[in-house]
């Protein structure tokens, strides 16, 4: 026996309440509870009938050979490298960021592109009507492009529309949390909805095979609004991030399953649209002449691709008893443990003073590797020698002073050469795959014989 009840549902965490709360006793997000409907099932009843009617799914072994998977590529490099060389057919994919970051235009820009090579690719605008898509289009100079546009909500109007002709191969949904299907008694937006909603368009993506691309809204605090379950839902996340106060943008697959995790693409935001930014690591970089205290440069990995970036640093006395740490662009527990370790196991006394740090160019790190160039950077300024302009540092600092090896040293060796590197830091361990390299490294097992060189 079904009985339609009334839930409160939290649309931050999507976790269900008898009664409405002011405050959600799951996530603790305040004034999140909205009533929407449910059904409950009495124990057993409906489970038995269901039971009668299954039939058995089919086993396969590990052994059957399927077809490869199939790609389709938009001809944006950046984008592609983001999703591992081309979206995968059948795959449903949810693109995330604040408004007016670049996601409609770079979703545009990308099945345009697509629908230029001869696939057949349709937009669904659920914010936008197809004049306000069109103006866009010729502002981009897509006008003559055959992109099919769509303005609707309805979840059961989209799949009827897929499905009326053959199977579009590429798909764009903006956004889901404008959603909403007839099966559910709740507004669009709701957790409800978007769950529902995200259910049948990956069903449709799984079953006729076209790439359905999900534009989904952040909230304030930079997490994907809705429900979490719908990252667990699709098989690939992109984050696009950016400064408004800047052009350049990052998209970042935060998961994908078919393709590597954390790689970025890097693009530069025009009124002409994006563009792709083929060697990101001069926008990180400095472009002054002049040696600074307070800078080292940082040969990181994002992903597969190697990143050059400047850390900058600043000391001033502080006025206070309790001196202030700024950072932007890291961790600034990693930076607490850095200055301890200094003044613990290298004797350098920077904690009476007012510490500021920065990642330039917007980026954010959150690999250790980056922690030698921090203890770089922090005593350039604390000495006020100036580093070289032409060396590279990484390492991992543990507890005790020791630099440890990193990932992929070989390839920031090879990126810093090709940019036009001299000599680079890093930890005597670590095994470094080619020899030959015009870089000349120094190799340092403790953080104090980095100290011992501004003293």
């Amino acid at each position: 026996m079904v009985k339609l009840a009334q839930d409160y549902v939290c649309q931050s965490c999507g976790a269900a309440s008898s009664k409405w709360q002011g405050k959600c006793p799951s996530c603790g997000a305040w004034n999140s509870l909205s009533q929407e409907g449910s059904a409950l099932t009495a124990p057993g009843s409906v489970g038995l009938k269901a039971k009668r009617r299954a039939k058995a799914a089919t086993i396969e072994s590990l052994a059957d050979g399927g077809p490869d998977v199939q790609r389709i590529a938009s001809g944006i490099g950046e984008l592609d490298r983001a999703v591992g060389d081309g979206f995968a057919r059948g795959s449903a994919v949810l693109v995330s960021g604040e408004p007016g970051i670049g996601k409609s235009t770079l979703l545009l820009q990308a099945a345009a592109a697509i629908a230029a090579q001869g696939h057949s690719a349709l937009y669904f605008s659920g914010e936008e009507a197809t004049d306000q898509i069109r103006l866009r289009a010729s502002r981009l100079g897509l006008s003559k492009v055959p992109l099919g546009l769509v303005a609707e909500t309805c979840v059961e109007r989209i799949l009827a529309t897929i499905e009326q002709g053959p199977a579009p191969d590429f798909v764009v949904i903006d956004s889901i949390q404008t959603l909403w299907t007839e099966a559910i008694e709740s507004a669009p937006g709701t957790v409800s909805q978007v769950r529902a909603g995200m259910q049948s368009l990956i069903a449709l993506a799984k079953a006729r095979g076209p790439v359905i691309v999900v534009v989904g809204h952040v909230t304030k605090d930079g997490q994907i609004a809705g429900p979490k379950v719908i990252e667990h839902m699709v098989d690939a996340v992109l984050t696009f991030d950016g400064d408004n106060a800047h052009n350049l943008r990052l998209l970042r697959a935060t998961k994908n399953r078919f393709g590597p995790a954390n790689e970025i693409g890097v693009f530069d935001m025009h009124g002409d649209g994006l563009r792709e930014v083929s060697n990101p690591s001069q926008l990180f970089l400095s472009q002054g002449d002049g040696e600074v205290a307070g800078s080292a440069v940082f040969a990181g990995i994002e992903g597969t691709r190697p990143l050059l970036v400047e850390i900058q640093a600043l000391l001033a006395p502080s006025p206070y008893a309790a001196p202030r740490r700024s950072v932007v662009g890291w961790d600034q527990n990693r930076l607490a443990m850095i200055l301890a370790v200094l003044e613990a196991r290298c004797g350098v006394k920077i904690g009476a003073q007012d510490v500021y740090l920065n990642v330039a160019g917007g980026l954010r790190i959150s690999e250790p590797a980056a922690d030698m160039a921090v203890a770089a950077a922090l005593l350039s300024a604390f000495s006020g020698i100036a580093l070289p302009k032409d060396t590279v540092y990484f390492g991992e600092v543990g507890l005790s002073g020791a630099l440890r090896p990193v990932q992929q040293m070989t390839v920031r060796l090879k990126e810093a050469q090709k940019l036009g590197f001299r000599s680079a830091f890093l930890p005597a361990a670590g095994e470094i795959l080619s020899n030959g390299f015009a870089v000349k490294l120094t190799r340092l097992s403790q953080l104090k014989d980095l100290a011992t060189l501004f003293a």
